[in-house]
This record gives C-alpha cells, sequence and structure tokens, in this order.
C-alpha cells in the first residue's frame, strides 16, 4: 500500500493543499509560488509609492486599498498553510512562519499605530521563497551550510560581542576622564558612544578628542578596530569550513506535519518531527 492510500481519504485534499502551497516540484506549486512571489514585489512596490509625498497626495486612497487587498491575500494564503500542515503550531514558531507573521501584522496595527503600514516592506523576506520555486537546490544546500555555521558560532560570538562591550565602556570611561565636559564628552554614556563609532571604524566625526592624550588613545582604538573586525570574521571562516565537509545536497521537499524544509535529497523521514515525508 503506498503512502497516498494509507490516508483517510478526507486528508487527501490537505495533502493536495500542502504540495500546492509548501512545494515547488509540481506544475501547481511552482504557479502558487511564483504568483505568491509577483504579489509580494507588487505589495511591496506599493508601499515604497505611498511613502513619495507626490503620489501619495494624488493616489493616496488607491494605494491604501490596494495595501488592504495584498494583506487580506496574505491572511487567506497563511490560513491554507497552517491549515494544509497538521502541526500548525510547530509551523507558525518556524522561521517563515515568523516571517508570514511579521508580513501581516503592519497593515492591521496601522488601525492602531498610524504610520506603521510602513514596515510592510519586511514581507520581502518572504521572497526568500525564490530559491524553492526556481528549484535552485544547491543554492538551499549553501544556505543551510551557512546557518549550521551561524548556529555552531553563536557561543563564540556572544562572548567576543560581550568582551566588546566591557572594552568599549572602559575605553569610553577613560575618554571621558581625558578630554572632560569642555570638549564634549559630557558624560561616559556619550563617550561610550564615541568608543564604539571609533572601534568599529564607522567614524561619523561628530566627536572627536582634541587634547594629545586623547588623540593617543584615540589612535590606539582605531588600529585595535582593525583587528577586531576580523575576530568574527575568523569564526565564521571556520565553522563554515566544518559545516560544509557535513553539508549533503538539500531538495525542495517540505515535511506535510510541521512544514519543516531543508530535508537531504535522499530523507525518508523529517529530521525535525521524525514523520515520513
Amino acid at each position: 500500500m503506498n503512502r497516498s492510500d494509507s490516508r483517510q481519504p478526507d486528508a487527501h485534499w490537505r495533502v493536495r493543499l500542502h504540495e500546492i502551497i509548501f512545494e515547488a516540484d509540481t506544475p501547481a506549486g511552482r504557479a502558487f509560488d511564483i504568483v505568491l512571489i509577483g504579489s509580494i514585489l507588487l505589495s511591496v512596490l506599493v508601499v515604497m509609492l505611498e511613502s513619495v509625498a507626490s503620489i501619495r497626495a494624488s493616489y493616496g486612497q488607491v494605494l491604501i486599498r490596494i495595501e488592504w487587498f495584498f494583506t487580506l491575500l496574505f491572511t487567506i494564503e497563511y490560513i491554507l498553510r497552517l491549515i494544509s500542515v497538521r502541526r500548525p503550531l510547530r509551523y507558525m514558531l518556524s522561521f517563515f512562519g515568523f516571517v508570514d507573521i511579521l508580513a501581516l501584522l503592519p497593515t492591521y496595527l496601522s488601525l492602531i499605530l498610524p504610520g506603521s503600514q510602513y514596515l510592510f516592506t519586511i514581507r520581502i523576506l518572504r521572497l526568500l521563497r525564490v530559491f524553492r520555486v526556481l528549484k535552485l537546490s544547491e543554492y538551499l544546500s549553501e544556505a543551510f551550510v551557512l546557518t549550521s555555521a551561524l548556529k555552531a558560532s553563536q557561543r563564540k560570538i556572544s562572548v567576543f560581542i560581550l568582551t566588546i562591550l566591557s572594552l568599549v565602556v572602559v575605553i569610553g570611561s577613560i575618554m571621558y576622564m581625558v578630554e572632560g565636559e569642555e570638549n564634549g564628552f559630557d558624560s561616559i554614556p556619550t563617550s561610550i558612544y564615541w568608543a564604539i563609532v571609533t572601534l568599529t571604524t564607522v567614524g561619523y566625526g561628530d566627536l572627536s578628542p582634541q587634547t594629545p592624550w586623547g588623540k593617543a588613545l584615540a589612535s590606539v582604538v582605531m588600529v585595535m578596530g582593525y583587528g577586531i573586525i576580523a575576530v568574527p570574521t575568523g569564526i565564521v571562516t571556520v565553522e563554515i569550513s566544518q559545516a560544509a565537509l557535513k553539508a549533503r545536497q538539500a531538495t525542495t521537499q517540505s515535511c506535510p506535519v510541521c512544514g519543516s524544509e531543508g530535508h537531504d535529497s535522499d530523507a525518508v523521514f523529517c529530521k525535525y518531527c521524525g514523520n515520513h515525508l
């Protein structure tokens, strides 16, 4: 007995819906994703046009109606996604589930907080689904390598950031004592802001030391900045190399239960929930 026969007859429509919405291996699924991506691009374009004062003055009401149309369209699509998986909560807590929610909230929030609809552009993140539509599985594999490397690096990066935060507090405090309020360093938080800008080599130029000792300290901080920038790069690079050795080619198939993606091409069971693919 094949897999489709083992399911209850009344669940067949859900399986079909899942194939269309979550997978791009069928003509219907591919067409669905192409329409979805086109809608996302158009909705983001509408928000951008509304931010232009002259266009908003002439076509503001029309653009608002179009925004609501896309919001309702994406709301229906999101509900269908939840219906098509057997564990909707798991999908809601996934990356794409979270992005889908963020894509809907701004327009609804605009009823309470005027102007929040401009966060509508966050739905551009949903274009990450283009990798599935174009069946660029090799790019999916590279994306999973990068994700694995970032997860493996998070503890090292956390320690690094904590060290940097401690360092800028110390440098800012020293600069406050060296320069003083008469040279623009009127508080330790202001001095810390200067230390962050200098250490990261951004250099806004709105605040600079005037005394010889202050300039000497600034020179040391600038040189340190170049070395510090290389640290997280090296950490992530090492993890990417290790993750690449373990990587296997990914497939566009999505789990019908939890909606998770990124399975190996020869996978039979979902590596996240254990259900049959």
